[in-house]
């Protein structure tokens, strides 16, 4: 149950953030847009190698009281695994926020990427760096669709 009840809230999370991005041209994106981007391809560099606990001690604070080590891992056996290599992702739009539904008041940005992967052909891969205390991006939301 605490797995549904959080990948509800990651995906009600990240649904009610997500950004407007109907342009089919190359997005535009502010230097700290850009910079919020990086970290989140980094980050997902990190779930491409299934180095899944990597990632969660690298994501946010809040991502981390949210979700258990074990919870991630186990969320992203059952989720992204079956999905597949990566073949290809490109920026869809990234938009910066301060406000996030249930979720503290702070610098977010919300990246969007079309992915493919080896079993899934077309996919939106949303995911949501927020700026920490040290001054560095850290994801606080992922989400497939």
């Amino acid at each position: 149950m605490k797995n549904i009840t959080l990948s509800l809230v990651l995906v009600l999370f990240v649904s009610a953030c997500s950004p407007k991005t109907d342009s089919p041209s190359v997005p535009v994106v502010s230097p700290t847009e850009a910079a919020a981007q990086k970290s989140a391809e980094q980050w997902l560099a990190l779930v491409d190698a299934a180095n899944y606990a990597e990632s969660w001690k690298t994501a946010a604070s809040y991502f981390q009281s949210a979700v258990s080590q074990a919870q991630w891992e186990q969320s992203m056996i059952a989720v992204r695994q079956p999905l597949g290599a990566l073949v290809s992702r490109k920026l869809k739009g990234a938009q910066s926020t301060k406000t996030a539904p249930g979720a503290p008041d702070g610098e977010y940005v919300i990246v969007q990427f079309d992915t493919s992967f080896a079993n899934k052909k077309e996919a939106v891969e949303t995911v949501t760096p927020m700026l920490a205390p040290d001054g560095q991006w850290k994801v606080s939301g992922y989400y497939i669709k």
